[in-house]
């Protein structure tokens, strides 16, 4: 299994959005320039974001995108199903069935119950945490420097 970058990019998305003073919005261009992806794929993950109601599109010459919810409320596994949506990681194909020749009514995966465990373990850590508590890591002072440069960079792009 691995997870497309696009969960990644939406998190950090959101993460610069995070950064926005209240009622500012940052444009999708600006948020494709900081993450270094194309405008359409970003506008499409964007959307998705916007589907799930994590983040709001504000239209017009001073448009673009704010936060829907506050930090903490957003889950990172909010994020993840926005973007992969609710389908499971692990789907069985038949390779045992086929080994053992299983008749219809005897077909078994011996990895289902070991790999739904799995998911369910790794759903558990992405529900913990949020955007705030991402938010809290980068704004430690490992990052403060780099931080205080992007935040710069943010208020200069975002629209008020």
């Amino acid at each position: 299994m691995q997870m497309k970058t696009g969960v990644e990019q939406s998190v950090y998305a959101i993460l610069l959005l995070n950064m926005l003073p209240d009622k500012a919005v940052l444009p999708g261009e600006a948020i494709s320039q900081q993450l270094e992806t194309s405008p359409s794929y970003s506008q499409k993950l964007l959307r998705k974001l916007v589907s799930a109601n994590l983040i709001s599109s504000v239209s017009g010459v001073k448009g673009g995108f704010k936060l829907n919810k506050k930090p903490e409320d957003i889950r990172i596994y909010d994020v993840y199903l926005a973007i992969e949506g609710h389908q499971s990681l692990y789907s069985p194909s038949g390779i045992l069935d086929d080994m053992l020749d299983l008749e219809k009514d005897d077909k078994c995966c011996l990895l289902t119950d070991l790999m739904d465990e799995a998911e369910s373990a790794w759903k558990t850590v992405l529900k913990r945490e949020t955007i705030a508590s991402l938010s809290k890591e980068i704004q430690s002072d490992r990052f403060a420097e780099k931080v205080a440069s992007l935040q710069k960079l943010i208020n200069e792009k975002m629209v008020k």
